[in-house]
């Protein structure tokens, strides 16, 4: 995360990674390499690259997986910020970062779509309590 600007014709390239790590909550740690970072900030980083690009689609395969509590709150607040304006495509296992990112889900099982609907359509779904969540004790 180290950026070098021999000249003005660079400074804009500086200038707009800044602000991506800003976006992200990086730009203190912009002097550290990627590898000094803890696990939640690299996670944080990916996104700052994808956001680099500037996708019309964001996927995101399990962006919060391995991640402590504090970690998934601001990841989560982040992809929430991250997806204005544009489609977020989340493969994701943990309910509460659905429940709070996304407005229409599709659950698999074995590459078959199980259910489709919103988060409370899908969660009082028994196929989907009998498959995912242990029966039908919800």
């Amino acid at each position: 995360m180290r950026f070098w600007s021999p000249g003005s014709h660079t400074d804009r390239f500086n200038d707009r990674a800044m602000a991506i790590l800003e976006s992200v909550g990086l730009r203190s740690q912009a002097h550290l390499l990627a590898v000094q970072l803890a696990y939640g900030h690299k996670r944080c980083l990916e996104l700052a690259i994808s956001i680099a690009q500037d996708p019309i689609v964001l996927l995101l395969d399990e962006p919060t997986a391995g991640m402590g509590t504090e970690d998934v709150g601001r990841i989560t607040q982040l992809i929430k910020k991250t997806a204005k304006g544009r489609t977020v495509v989340l493969v994701e296992h943990n309910l509460s970062v659905v429940s709070e990112l996304c407005n229409r889900i599709t659950v698999l099982q074995r590459g078959t779509v199980m259910v489709e609907g919103t988060y409370d359509e899908v969660r009082k779904d028994q196929r989907v309590i009998d498959a995912y969540l242990g029966g039908g004790h919800a």
